[in-house]
């Protein structure tokens, strides 16, 4: 599985600690092996322009997510690796400055809340919504179990998981 990330927010950020969250997200749910994600950070004013240009709202928000490969029904990412190559996801977007700022009102880390949103946007690439309240129930568990799961794994006296 292949996991792009490109920081243009202008926020340091521990660009090899969310690529291998977003491939223990992929591993845990058995998404097929040859998906490919990127992941985008951006500044509050790049957030706003796509805000406004994909849904025509005003303002910087936190997450956004790109689905791509029309992969739109749940469990058809669980497909066995294809002949044709890897098939990509999608792109997530978050906005650093304005999870660090949500990380205050919520009273938890930024790196939790911006974990919290690199999942978030991963499972709207899988095709989870949360427009109707049982359909925001099931995802927000799914993606508060697995960064729960991800905060409280094995690490080597490094820091890093074991391999």
């Amino acid at each position: 599985m292949s996991v792009f990330f490109a920081n243009e927010s202008g926020v340091p950020l521990d660009e090899s600690e969310l690529v291998e969250l977003i491939r223990f997200a992929i591993d845990t749910w058995g998404v097929n092996p040859q998906a490919e994600v990127s992941l985008l950070a951006l500044d509050p004013q790049s957030m706003s322009d796509l805000h406004l240009q994909w849904m025509n709202e005003a303002g910087p928000t936190d997450v956004m997510a790109f689905p791509m490969d029309e992969l739109t029904e749940r469990g058809s990412w669980q497909a066995q690796p294809s002949p044709a190559g890897p098939a990509l996801l999608g792109d997530i977007v978050v906005c650093p400055e304005v999870a660090i700022a949500q990380a205050a009102e919520r009273g938890h880390p930024f790196l939790h809340e911006l974990r919290t949103l690199a999942v978030h946007g991963l499972l709207h690439l899988l095709g989870y919504d949360h427009a109707e309240p049982d359909e925001e129930r099931e995802m927000f568990a799914r993606q508060d179990d697995l960064v729960r799961r991800w905060e409280s794994r094995p690490k080597t006296p490094t820091g890093a998981s074991p391999a």
